[in-house]
């Protein structure tokens, strides 16, 4: 299953495919007892998916065969074990893929030309993705950051490693201790070398960048110069070889703080847009400019869900089995600000009440 959705992967996922483009999308459950009910919401949900394919007329039975294949595929890769809050399924003549989101989805099946993207790229959008990068000398780490956990990636050459050095007793002797491996000058080719290849990590999915080491490590990406320099640093050793447990405990306290900070901000820039009258506040408002392109700033609560129908150019609140509801349409609004070039914020529940749980700053 997936988890990490870059730039280039979710350009990916909106190409134009072969008619049928299927996506499945489950909530799921991480804990006991909700869970239990998850295999079977699961199969029942990839059956309807079959049930559409064989009574869609312009589906042939070809490509019929191939896209069930597929799903059957995808549903023998998904790990309810390891779910969290929502599974998303694509397949097409060809292929297939699997995402667990750390937000919930609505229970779903369309049939289009294309893949189901704006839950993918709101839950993205929530999660604040970002990158660790572990140093040691003789290893460098690359972790993914999401809402409440690391995991390492292998890509863009790392992990990188490198044969530890036996250090010169003469060379001991002159400088009367035993020398830092960071003043090595073979270290310094090395973590220059992670430098560089952290760069073209973050050109082709920039996201912030934390690094974590023992000082003297710090101390050598600062004089390096490079990417590393401008990251936040967590003065922590060990991490380059220790679990994804042990780096989330190192860098959560700063995240948490961070955060806090991030929602301070967003809603002192609120109060000015108040102030200027570029402010606009509750679904169907922030809706219609976030259709005008307007939004500049998008302020979310981070578990707002809302299901709604279009009544005559205005949003008004339905029940989930009316047949014209739009039950994603806040991510629905994420993806449209996204794709306006607007920023989006997930802020704690509570701190927008007086705007109805989601606002936007206006550009003019």
């Amino acid at each position: 299953m997936e988890h990490a959705l870059s730039p280039a992967t979710l350009a990916e996922l909106r190409r134009p495919r072969p008619y049928p483009a299927v996506s499945v999308l489950t909530p799921t459950h991480r804990r006991e007892p909700d869970n239990h009910q998850d295999a079977v919401r699961l199969r029942n949900v990839v059956a309807e998916a079959k049930r559409q394919l064989e009574q869609d007329p312009a589906v042939t039975r070809e490509r019929r065969t191939d896209v069930e294949e597929h799903l059957d595929r995808a549903l023998a890769e998904v790990d309810l074990a390891h779910t969290e809050d929502g599974l998303v399924i694509f397949a097409a003549p060809g292929e297939h893929q699997v995402w667990s989101l750390a937000r919930p989805v609505p229970e779903r099946v369309v049939l289009s030309d294309t893949f189901l993207t704006r839950n993918l790229v709101s839950a993205q959008a929530s999660e604040r993705p970002f990158w660790v990068m572990s140093v040691a000398s003789d290893r460098v780490t690359l972790w993914s950051g999401g809402v409440d956990r690391v995991t390492e990636e292998h890509t863009g050459g790392f992990p990188m490693t490198r044969d530890a050095r036996n250090f010169d007793p003469e060379r001991q002797e002159r400088i009367g201790d035993t020398p830092s491996a960071f003043r090595d000058e073979d270290t310094k080719h090395f973590l220059r070398d992670a430098d560089t290849a952290m760069a073209a990590v973050l050109r082709q999915d920039p996201r912030p960048l934390y690094v974590t080491g023992e000082q003297a490590a710090l101390s050598l990406l600062d004089e390096i110069g490079g990417v590393s320099r401008d990251a936040a640093q967590v003065r922590h050793g060990g991490l380059a070889h220790g679990s994804h447990e042990a780096v989330w405990k190192a860098v959560r306290p700063l995240l948490e703080a961070e955060a806090r900070l991030s929602a301070h901000t967003v809603t002192e820039e609120l109060v000015k847009a108040r102030g200027r009258k570029e402010f606009a506040a509750g679904l169907d408002e922030v809706w219609q400019n976030a259709l005008q392109a307007r939004v500049r700033l998008l302020a979310v609560e981070e578990n707002y869900r809302a299901t709604v129908r279009d009544d005559g150019g205005h949003l008004v609140p339905a029940a989930g089995d009316d047949l014209d509801a739009r039950v994603d349409i806040v991510d629905e609004i994420v993806e449209q600000c996204l794709e306006t070039g607007a920023e989006v914020r997930f802020v704690p529940d509570g701190t927008l009440d007086d705007a109805d749980r989601i606002a936007g700053v206006l550009r003019y």
